[in-house]
């Protein structure tokens, strides 16, 4: 971002009882203050998509659109029927705003067919349409047809909705001013079902959501999910053993099923698929939120954030708090992932504070660069407290490397240089006893909890390798990108390389109220980011290659930014395995063409080696 800012944020900082926030949220009846209108917008090649309008009854005033896109149904429909609450937040509820819910192409009350991560068209010609055109055409509709509307349109959007809103700033309508990208997918190989190659075999269940089409409006479901019948997703995947195993569940009929199976690569189909790629010259204010322990979509918020700050001028900040997915949209008491607490009201505070105000600066305001509002508004998971910066990473920030040393050290040393520590460390890795990503025995649509878990139990495996430093005698502060430069050898010809950075707490570290009954923060090995590449991808996504068996290679693996201030008394630790399961799938550590084809038989015992010369790269600030 390259306007001036006032960091003034004091008021961020003034806990807020949710508990009375919530007692005032009820007594506010959205159908005593807004009228709803349902109505359907045509678009450029004559598709209809459905669209809910809400506007404020008060009409002695005009009122920014304040827009979300979705695939997942802008229920309820029907008259008399009202959502419980409106837009982001209730601030902007309560202040007024005329609010705007479509289903896109395809989904729910829309025509047109579906088309997963729909890819950009950049010079479109005639009627040809993508998510930019829907957005420019329904954008258009809604100013020229809307009463009371002030010609200034906002957008935001979670998760999928999130992508749409990011796909916004690629319409370039001059009455869309604030843009707030929120968990956003960036790219489709690197969100949510693939992590550098690697499949999220834990995401499997919803392929149901994105893989049937429709061919007409639909209020109802249209689609289903396979009946497991278990709550052991270990056990399952495990029982239903090679990926093709798993196509009687999913038939021909589920479009997104075969696309998995037929690009296993990131050809093509995936690259066009990308957003981050084409945001250039943006021109509205852009507001790029994510969850620093966001499962689902981590890779997007950082990615999406720096593309357009390096690719112009506009208005663009980040923030990102101690949230799994979606959290900030949520309220409440205390903030905690799993067993790890973070802070009272950090998600009422953010909504009130800092979202309201952007989205009113924009909207409602000067929409100039005097928004009293960090570049990067960024939680520090370890101090548990938010920190300012104006720029991400921060510019004081330096490069340190710590090496995978002998008897489980680690090592800090020189970037640049060679360590002159020989050897390596070896494990076996049986794809019958894959390493577990959760002790928690569960069948989850999508994982969450896991981004903080303890891993004390996959330290303790022969097959995961462990490097920790003494402990540290003052704190030690990550704010930045994770680079892990892996020297490594199998006896195979394929495996997954999976990074896990570890924060060791101290042995007198007391409970928190979420710490699950079985544990202790006692010595507890809080995962503060973790990652996997598919060694196939080791020198290009596009272009699988094999590992010759016994040969020293080198594997880089990025990890997503962090963070995070490893305080006085605890240890910082790495954690390197070959299997995550059933978190991604398995690997059958004998070279494939394409996973999703392989066989019983493919599925091989291997061993593992990593040199000492192997280097974890982090940004710290001193």
């Amino acid at each position: 971002m390259k306007f001036f800012k006032i960091y003034f944020l004091p008021v961020l900082f003034v806990l807020v009882s949710s508990h009375g926030l919530a007692q005032t949220a009820t007594q506010y009846e959205v159908k005593d203050h807004y009228t709803k209108k349902e109505v359907v917008i045509p678009m450029r090649d004559g598709t209809k998509l459905h669209t809910t309008i809400f506007s404020p009854k008060d009409t002695s005033k005009e009122y920014p659109i304040l827009m979300t896109r979705t695939p997942y149904s802008s229920r309820p429909y029907g008259k008399g029927q009202f959502r419980s609450q409106l837009g982001p937040n209730e601030y902007l509820m309560k202040q007024g705003n005329i609010f705007v819910y479509q289903d896109v192409r395809g989904r729910w009350m829309s025509e047109g067919v579906y088309d997963n991560m729909r890819a950009f068209i950049p010079k479109k010609k005639g009627k040809q349409f993508d998510e930019a055109s829907d957005t420019y055409d329904t954008v258009e509709w809604l100013v020229k047809n809307v009463k009371n509307n002030n010609g200034r349109v906002g957008l935001w959007g979670i998760s999928y909705p999130g992508f749409y809103t990011t796909y916004s700033l690629l319409a370039n309508h001059p009455a869309i001013k604030a843009v707030s990208p929120q968990a956003s997918i960036g790219d489709f190989f690197f969100d949510d079902f693939h992590h550098n190659g690697a499949y999220m075999l834990s995401y499997w269940r919803a392929t149901a959501v994105f893989g049937y089409e429709k061919s007409t409006p639909s209020d109802t479901a249209w689609y289903s999910f396979p009946e497991l019948n278990t709550k052991d997703q270990y056990q399952f995947f495990l029982d239903a053993g090679p990926l093709k195993n798993l196509d009687k569940y999913y038939g021909e009929d589920n479009v997104f099923w075969q696309q998995l199976k037929e690009h296993p690569n990131y050809d093509e189909f995936w690259q066009k698929r990308g957003i981050v790629q084409h945001l250039k010259d943006i021109k509205p204010a852009v507001m790029v939120v994510g969850g620093l322990f966001d499962a689902e979509d981590l890779y997007g918020p950082f990615n999406i954030y720096e593309t357009i700050e390096k690719n112009g001028d506009t208005y663009n900040m980040l923030v990102m708090g101690p949230w799994s997915h979606g959290d900030w949209a949520r309220k409440k008491d205390r903030q905690a992932i799993g067993n790890v607490y973070f802070g009272d009201n950090i998600s009422e505070n953010y909504q009130k504070e800092v979202e309201t105000l952007f989205f009113n600066h924009f909207l409602k305001g000067e929409a100039d660069e005097h928004l009293a509002l960090p570049e990067a508004y960024m939680f520090d998971t370890g101090l548990m407290e938010w920190k300012t910066y104006e720029a991400w990473p921060p510019k004081m920030a330096k490069k340190k490397a710590f090496y995978l040393g002998d008897d489980q050290q680690l090592i800090a040393g020189p970037v640049a240089v060679p360590a002159v520590a020989s050897g390596a460390e070896t494990f076996i890795s049986d794809p019958n006893k894959p390493v577990p990503y959760s002790e928690d025995i569960k069948m989850v649509f999508t994982p969450r909890k896991y981004m903080t878990d303890d891993q004390r139990f996959a330290a303790r495996r022969p097959d995961v390798l462990v490097y920790e430093t003494e402990v540290l005698e003052e704190d030690f502060t990550l704010a930045g990108e994770v680079l892990a430069k892996l020297q490594v050898a199998t006896t195979g010809t394929a495996a997954d390389w999976i990074v896990k950075v570890v924060d060791v707490f101290p042995p007198d570290a007391e409970d928190f109220e979420e710490t699950q009954d079985y544990l202790s923060m006692s010595n507890y090995h809080m995962m503060v980011r973790s990652e996997v590449i598919r060694g196939r991808f080791r020198n290009s996504f596009s272009n699988p290659e094999p590992f010759e068996p016994n040969k020293k290679t080198q594997v880089n693996l990025q990890l997503q930014d962090v963070h995070h201030t490893f305080k006085k008394g605890h240890k910082l630790q790495i954690q390197v395995q070959s299997s995550w399961f059933p978190l991604i799938d398995l690997n059958p550590q004998t070279y494939v063409d394409n996973i999703f084809e392989a066989e019983e038989e493919d599925f091989q015992k291997q061993e593992h080696k990593v040199f000492h010369d192997s280097q974890i790269i982090f940004s710290v600030l001193e």
